[in-house]
Order: C-alpha cells, then structure tokens, then sequence
C-alpha cells in the first residue's frame, strides 16, 4: 500500500475510524448496531481492560466466563460494516508499519445481535431469528472483486426472478453464513431463514411515508418465496456485508437478530430491552 491514503492511521497509531490498536481486540468480537448497546453486552464481563470511543464504533474488550470478548458498535447499515470488518480484519492481519499483509492470517469470530422486522406470520414480533443466509439489496459487494465463490447464486437467481427484479437496481447476492458457528446455537429455539439486507430503512423496506415505493408488492412477494425449504423471514441492514466481507477475509460470521416488530401483523415491541439482554447473554454463553 504505497499511497498513505489506502490505510489511513491516526497519530498514536491506532487505525483510522475504530481508533483501536491491534492488540485492543480480541478473537471473538460481538458486533451491535446502537452504540448503546455496547454497555449492555459490556455488562455482562467480568472485567474490562480496553473501552474506547470514536464516532459510532464504541468498543469494549472484556472477559466473560473467563474467556475474552470484544464487543463494538457498527452503526446502521452496510456502508457502515465495509469501514468495521475493513479495520478488524487490518488490525490483526496487516502490519500497520509497512501495509503489508502478514504472512501467518488470523480467523475473527463475528456474531452480530441485532434488531429487525419480521415478514412473515411466522416470525412474530419477540421470536429470534438466526441468519443461514444473507440476501443483500445493498450492491456493496460488487465493488470488490473475484466474489463469485462466496455466492449462493442460484437462490439470488430464484428470488431475482420470482419478484421481478428490475434493472435499475444492484443484482441481489446471497452468501450463507459460517456453519461452525451457527452449529454453536443448535439447542436455540431460534427460527431459522433467509434474512434481507437493505440499503434504507424506508422504500427499501417497503415503507411508504410522503413517496412511493417502486412495487408495492415486494414484501408480500417475498413472504411468499421458497427456495429449498428456506423462507425470508426478515430484514435488517447489515448481514449481507458481514457475510460477504467476512468470507472473503477468511473470518466466520453469524447474525442473529431479535425481531421487534412484524411488518404483516402490525405487531410491535416498544420496551424490547428485556427481550435484547436474554439474547445477549444466550450468544455470550455460546461463545
């Protein structure tokens, strides 16, 4: 990397945007949209030695059961999650010195808890549902290159077709998650699915507040697409570039995420606190 402005580092050394040095992180990292969360998952250690701060990535590294953690807030969304997987993988992978890739490459563990909304009836609003695969709406992923191996493509084919993808918008990609460690959770009552990234919160959700959204149909469409056995079952904002990022680096990832409201029912969780810290601690003990 001869041009400084590829990885960019901060005075006392530290990489750019997360303001973490290579030894504030540990190999099993927590990532969290709301900065606030970051405390409630910090909670739960036993003891805190790193805990830093710089614009929405908010990290803690802590122990739990006698194991180290690392648990950091993204952020909404997948632009968002290119700049944190980016850094957590150069933290540990690259020289900082020189740029230069390290010849012996270090696996991260992400696991993302997060919010979402349910799309089907079957996921009602206070269930949880664990990501076997990632669709992305998003496009980040065709920024990079040689991603093909990654892909689930005949899922993103099938659900291309079945709601008439158009044109105009970035080809969906579909990448399955880390089966190591979704087997970790295999005695979670979790529903297991398809989740949905999106690159809005709005329209690209199928709200509609004072504009319209480009079909009207989408969400109904995909409540009812089936591919293998496998329906949607929700959508959120960030899995499709933790998956596809995170395969790419060579590191394992898995999103789970608790559903506080239900886009058919109209079903809605306004103190889902509770809901979230239960999941917190079932994921830490996992791990």
């Amino acid at each position: 990397m001869e041009k400084k402005t590829e990885l960019i580092l901060n005075p006392d050394g530290s990489i750019f945007h997360l303001n973490l040095l290579p030894g504030d992180i540990a190999h099993k990292i927590i990532i969290v949209g709301d900065p606030g969360r970051v405390e409630m998952v910090g909670s739960c250690f036993s003891e805190i030695r790193v805990k830093k701060q710089n614009r929405e990535f908010c990290t803690i590294t802590g122990l739990f059961d006698n194991q180290e953690f690392t648990v950091i807030s993204s952020g909404i969304g997948t632009d968002n999650i290119d700049i944190l997987i980016n850094e957590l993988d150069a933290l540990v992978n690259i020289d900082l010195q020189t740029g230069l890739p390290k010849e012996d490459l270090k696996s991260l563990t992400f696991v993302r808890i997060g919010t979402s909304g349910g799309l089907r009836t079957d996921v009602p609003a206070g269930s949880c549902v664990l990501t076997e695969i990632a669709v992305g709406f998003d496009g980040l992923l065709h920024f990079y290159g040689e991603y093909d191996w990654i892909l689930n493509s005949y899922l993103a084919d099938s659900l291309a077709m079945f709601v008439e993808w158009p044109d105009t918008l970035p080809y969906p990609y579909a990448v399955n998650c880390n089966k190591e460690i979704a087997d970790y959770f295999f005695k979670e009552d979790f529903i297991r699915g398809i989740t949905i990234s999106a690159p809005g919160f709005y329209a690209p959700q199928g709200r509609k507040l004072r504009l319209e959204t480009f079909d009207h149909e989408l969400n109904n469409k995909l409540a009812e697409f089936e591919f293998l056995g496998k329906t949607i079952c929700n959508y959120e904002m960030e899995s499709s570039a933790i998956y596809s990022l995170s395969a790419l680096l060579g590191h394992k990832a898995l999103t789970i995420c608790l559903v506080i409201g239900n886009r058919v029912t109209g079903e809605f969780i306004q103190d889902y606190k509770p809901h979230m810290n239960e999941l917190i601690t079932k994921v830490l003990k996992a791990l």
